[in-house]
């Protein structure tokens, strides 16, 4: 492996604020490397920095002589009136090529994404689409280290499956700053959490993201067991220091040296272990012992002349937890919207308990003012809170959310996506609920806040409505699973898994739909041109083929994930190459599939 990166003893700070201090971190070309951590942590700092974006405060950082490194940050910026075709052909502008090479390449590239239409303006696309763009944009320009920001902010489930797969099948190393875990389970190599908890400041672990958090576990377990050994030895040194004044006279200067060095010591270490909370996150529910909460029944809505969803039925109680999954303007939202009452449905009936409590999660954010103070924020014009009937103080609220005293007079557009999303949660737990409706509540959060959340929506009595593309926080709590397929189509799945096979077997029938249609419509038969008997043979078999190994695919990425082999890392890895195994199985099927068709054209 060549290093591509070297970062050694880099700090940055903000004001009085230290991001990071001495991380040393190198990156080699052939890695594949998720970089997790806290909010507020300095990830975004740290890969702008890597790639040249922005400057450190203090040390060096060295990249390989003519190293290609590209950048893919969390919102994508294009030129005004671009369209498909010439944000690709912009990207190759610096490029020495002729004008038909240059052509050629966005041409490819463009097939690669899924564009049909090139000459689509880029404002026209959905935030699922410009994500796609973006990183085609980046791809096109071949880079030897593509470092990404949140690159499945936007994408819907199959976006991501789509990048993912891009990215497993990619010629260049890559840093991707991601929450979502099966994104990171799936596509990385190596783990990085920048996190202070650490005493380099960072931990690195190779391997997959399911190893990283058994070789974290175990660090984090030692390193406390550390602080334990260390306070004893600490006690006793403490103690021999003040014996008797005879002792006193006869101990040696590097004794005493020694005791204050390991008080420094144990200090750094209660600092550092000190740092391993989470936020608080517990929602408080009303206490209604009615069954039925909400009850929809045939529900149906259309936009502009398109059929959303119909026939919807739904029967939520205490304890119910429903995930509603689609592509990006299948619905979910509107279906929300319906569900709590701010849009009327075209047809069909709901009826709720009388006095329902709903408290809603805006993905959008739109309830949460920006000019406030953080204190406001939380507090309004008071010093504290009522939780749960007593009175907590704002600085004291403020902290089981993981903010500091200092930051209370901050407001609240000075602050990180992720602490905006800790604001509006803590807002929301002071509201008595009896049905939770969560609209893309994980954007932005830490990992760490994401577990946090997954377990008290696990244990809030009431129901709960979530609309996520975090398929981990879906699969762990959801009862029951909506899929709105498009045009109108609405399925119930046990988990995303299933909602996946699922969407595998349509597109697997429209394709075969599409190829028995082209040769009906050309008038020939496949191979009288050019395709021998046993080429005619396997054009045939194909498409079965094709769905055989789809399947295939789905049976090994069930025994990848299931948790009883977690424990033996020879085993899960022998999983996980088994199903990488299958989906290239897949991606030569289909380049085959493509070959023998255009012999038999």
């Amino acid at each position: 492996m060549a290093i591509l990166v070297t970062c050694s003893e880099m700090s940055k700070h903000y004001g009085t604020r230290t991001i990071f201090e001495e991380l040393s971190i190198g990156f080699g070309d052939d890695e594949r490397v998720g970089f997790i951590g806290p909010n507020g942590s300095g990830k975004t700092t740290f890969l702008k920095i890597v790639a040249g974006l922005d400057s450190s405060d203090g040390g060096e950082i060295i990249r390989r002589r003519g190293a290609r490194i590209g950048y893919l940050p969390q919102d994508d910026l294009f030129s005004d009136g671009a369209t498909v075709e010439s944000a690709l052909g912009e990207a190759l502008a610096d490029h020495p090529m002729e004008p038909y090479e240059r052509d050629t390449q966005v041409s490819i590239m463009l097939s690669k994404v899924g564009f049909e239409n090139p000459q689509q303006t880029v404002e026209t696309l959905s935030g699922g689409w410009r994500k796609r763009l973006a990183v085609a944009r980046e791809m096109i320009q071949e880079p030897d280290l593509l470092v990404m920001d949140e690159p499945t902010n936007h994408l819907d489930l199959e976006g991501i499956q789509w990048l993912e797969k891009t990215l497993v099948a990619a010629p260049f190393a890559f840093v991707a700053v991601s929450h979502d875990r099966y994104f990171l389970e799936r596509v990385t190599t190596r783990v990085v959490e920048l996190n202070p908890v650490y005493p380099d400041g960072f931990f690195s672990s190779s391997g997959s993201y399911s190893m990283f958090l058994e070789k974290r576990a175990d660090f984090l377990e030692a390193q406390q067991a550390q602080q334990v050994s260390l306070s004893n030895i600490v006690r006793r040194e403490v103690a021999f220091l003040k014996s008797n004044s005879k002792a006193q006279r006869t101990k040696s200067k590097s004794r005493v040296e020694e005791a204050y060095r390991l008080k420094d010591e144990l200090r750094d270490l209660q600092q550092r272990n000190a740092q391993t909370s989470v936020a608080g996150i517990d929602f408080d529910n009303s206490g209604r012992r009615t069954r039925k909460l909400l009850e929809a029944a045939g529900l149906a809505k259309s936009f502009g002349g398109r059929l959303l969803f119909t026939d919807v039925s739904l029967f939520l109680s205490p304890g119910t937890r429903v995930g509603l999954l689609g592509g990006n303007g299948s619905g979910k939202t509107t279906l929300i919207r319906v569900l709590t009452g701010d849009l009327p449905p075209d047809a069909g009936t709901i009826a709720t308990a009388e006095g329902l409590r709903v408290v809603v999660f805006d993905q959008k954010r739109e309830k949460l003012p920006q000019d406030v103070s953080l204190r406001e924020a939380l507090a309004g014009k008071n010093e504290s809170v009522e939780f749960r009937g007593r009175n907590v103080h704002v600085t004291a609220w403020a902290k089981q959310f993981l903010f500091q005293p200092t930051q209370l007079d901050l407001p609240v557009h000075d602050l990180s996506g992720g602490e905006q999303a800790r604001v509006l949660i803590a807002r929301l737990m002071l509201q008595p609920a009896d049905l939770l409706v969560l609209d893309e509540p994980t954007n932005d959060l830490d990992i760490a806040s994401l577990d946090v959340l997954e377990e008290s929506l696990i244990e809030f009595p009431g129901a709960v409505v979530l609309v996520t593309h975090d398929r981990y926080m879906l699969d762990r709590i959801c009862t029951e699973i909506l899929g709105l397929e498009g045009q109108g189509e609405v399925g119930r799945y046990a988990d995303c898994a299933q909602w996946q096979t699922a969407q595998n077997r349509k597109v697997g029938g429209r394709g075969a739909k599409s190829k028995k249609g082209k040769s009906k419509k050309s008038g020939k038969i496949a191979g009288s041109n050019g395709l021998t008997a046993s080429e005619r043979n396997e054009l045939r078999d194909m498409e079965q083929a094709i769905m055989d190994a789809d399947a295939h695919v789905e049976a090994c990425r069930r025994a990848a994930e299931d948790p009883t082999v977690s424990g033996d890392q020879v085993e899960a890895m022998n999983r996980w190459e088994e199903l990488e195994a299958a989906r290239k199985r897949v991606e030569v099927l289909y380049a085959r599939w493509e070959e023998l068709e255009g012999k038999s054209a």
